[in-house]
């Protein structure tokens, strides 16, 4: 049984339709890729498997169990108890230190534990950042920070939404690095990017197109480390 499974799947706008009968099947452990160009559903899909939306029509299943028609409250529990979620634009707040940014995840989740968000810090290279505020910190830490905040809870899925998107390449690249590490532990990574080499770097690249996938691709760089 797949992880994360997307049957028959729309999402539908008044005349338009941002995913049209979309079928697509993650496996637990895999790390996925999803890229197209502006509007063709990357973000629409994003939010749906995330829970922050819900179909039109079509089933989500997650664990085997469809998602789709659940309550709000219940997507919340689902998506605090079973996803990451990292941001392009990262989301931080910006009068609490990067230690506590990561205890406001692990808060709504059970109870914060500064020993543990701490070590989420050292996990991704800035423990001797812990105590410094967002506004002291590179674009390349804030998206560590969200790294190690999305990760505290130990979540099934790590969605990521243009997750290098605002970074230079130094910090691209020690981001992905982070992801082949989460993915040798047995994270399953849905990254949703632009960007051809970031895409070309995972496990498989599904490609959407006016709201359907157009094509998968088994990568062959996949592993590999970008060298530009």
């Amino acid at each position: 049984m797949s992880l994360l499974e997307l049957k028959d799947v729309s999402k539908i706008y008044g005349p338009l339709k941002a995913l049209d009968k979309v079928n697509l099947k993650v496996e637990e452990g895999e790390w996925v890729a999803i890229m197209g160009p502006s509007g063709s559903g990357k973000s629409t899909m994003m939010n749906i498997i995330s829970c922050l939306d819900k179909p039109t029509e079509g089933q989500v299943l997650l664990d085997g169990v469809d998602i789709a028609n659940e309550s709000s409250k219940k997507l919340t529990e689902i998506r605090r108890d079973k996803i990451g979620l990292i941001f392009q634009q990262f989301h931080l707040v910006n009068y609490l230190t990067a230690v506590e940014n990561v205890m406001v995840a692990q808060y709504y989740h059970s109870m914060p534990d500064e020993k543990e968000a701490l070590a989420a810090l050292e996990r991704v290279g800035l423990k001797d950042r812990a105590r410094h505020l967002p506004s002291q910190l590179s674009g390349g830490e804030q998206q560590r920070v969200c790294i190690a905040r999305a990760l505290i809870n130990h979540p099934e899925i790590v969605l990521a939404d243009e997750p290098t998107g605002n970074l230079d390449e130094a910090n691209e690249n020690i981001v992905l690095d982070i992801f082949r590490q989460l993915h040798e532990e047995g994270t399953t990574l849905i990254v949703v990017t632009h960007d051809p080499e970031v895409g070309e770097v995972a496990e498989r690249t599904v490609v959407l197109n006016y709201g359907k996938i157009s094509k998968e691709i088994i990568n062959e760089n996949f592993g590999k480390e970008i060298n530009n």
